[in-house]
């Protein structure tokens, strides 16, 4: 059986302070969890029923092994986290200082971390080449062994060959502290674009691939490069979403944010339901909308996911329209 979606990049062990709104030096309490931005977008799409798994890998360790399990309770497909010997499983560290500020601490990543060690002769081209979707980010072509494997992966699954109702997402997840430069970061999305239906990120991110400028010309650039669908968050108005027939904008659902860290890897897992769902494209824009807000109002990231039916309660509360066949769920 083909999986609905696949995805591929970090992973790591997220490690989130009890005590909200207190710069980390003094943090006393944490809480562990399941984290790395494709892994829980792989767990927020589980939520919604779809068969999901992620290809990446972790060190071979006991934190590599409460990953595997996350990946088990959650619902995701552990077989192709596979482990590297020689590299610890990377740690992130969050301080939580709401509405806006989250900075990320991230350890185990220098020189080089496990997911970053994907090897293209492990991978199950046939899975990824049958997924309904694959999902891939821009930080999983930061260092050569991931870039190469996640290169190969979408060779895999050529933009012309792909059936009705498949799609390849690239998330534009433009993380600076990784590269030397935008321009670094630029050329290797342009490697891979070739090869994208959907594209997801904010302006910033939008950027890096296809230039400055306003949200409806970063999406006419990445339509122009044959993007199907390209996805521009726009903060606090929103997000918008382009197609050739068509241009949405979803106004955001007002939440008091607990953190905001969360909501993006929960709006793409939402993102990918309603694609599968073969919604409109005003219904996936509210619904991956809806679970961006549910999570921004809780602590954890994965443990946060929200199901279908709470995501179809939070559109009705709010007064917006529901996908059909949905209503009595609502």
């Amino acid at each position: 059986m083909s999986y609905d979606l696949i995805t591929t990049g970090r992973i790591s062990v997220d490690i989130y302070p009890h005590d909200i709104g207190v710069d980390l030096a003094g943090v006393e309490t944490f809480g562990k969890y399941l984290g790395g931005s494709p892994t829980n977008v792989a767990v927020a799409a589980a939520r919604h029923g779809r068969r999901s798994a992620v290809i990446t890998r972790t060190g071979e360790d006991p934190f590599g092994d409460f990953l595997r399990q996350e990946l088990q309770r959650y619902g995701v497909d552990p077989r192709w986290a596979t482990t590297v010997p020689d590299l610890q499983t990377p740690v992130t560290f969050c301080a939580i200082q709401p509405p806006e500020d989250f900075p990320l601490y991230f350890y185990g990543r220098s020189p080089s971390a496990p997911d970053w060690e994907i090897d293209a002769a492990e991978i199950d081209y046939y899975a990824v080449g049958e997924a309904r979707i694959f999902w891939s980010t821009v930080t999983g072509m930061v260092r050569e062994g991931s870039r190469k494997a996640q290169v190969a992966m979408h060779e895999a699954r050529p933009r012309e060959s792909l059936k009705e109702g498949q799609h390849t997402v690239l998330d534009l997840d433009y993380r600076p502290m990784f590269w030397e430069s935008k321009d670094q970061a630029r050329a290797q999305v342009e490697r891979i674009l070739p090869y994208v239906t959907v594209a997801v990120g904010n302006s910033e991110e939008c950027s890096v691939a296809v230039g400055e400028g306003t949200a409806d010309e970063q999406a006419d650039r990445l339509l122009d490069a044959g993007v199907k669908l390209a996805v521009v968050k726009l903060g606090s108005e929103g997000v918008m979403a382009a197609t050739a027939q068509e241009r949405v904008i979803s106004a955001p659902i007002p939440v008091k944010t607990v953190n905001g860290l969360g909501a993006g890897d929960s709006f793409g897992g939402a993102l990918c339901h309603g694609l599968l769902a073969d919604w409109s494209l005003e219904n996936v824009l509210d619904f991956a909308n809806a679970a961006g807000a549910h999570v921004a109002t809780q602590i954890a990231c994965s443990d946060a996911m929200p199901s279908s039916d709470q995501l179809l309660s939070m559109l009705a509360d709010h007064g917006r329209q529901l996908p059909p066949g949905t209503a009595d769920r609502g």
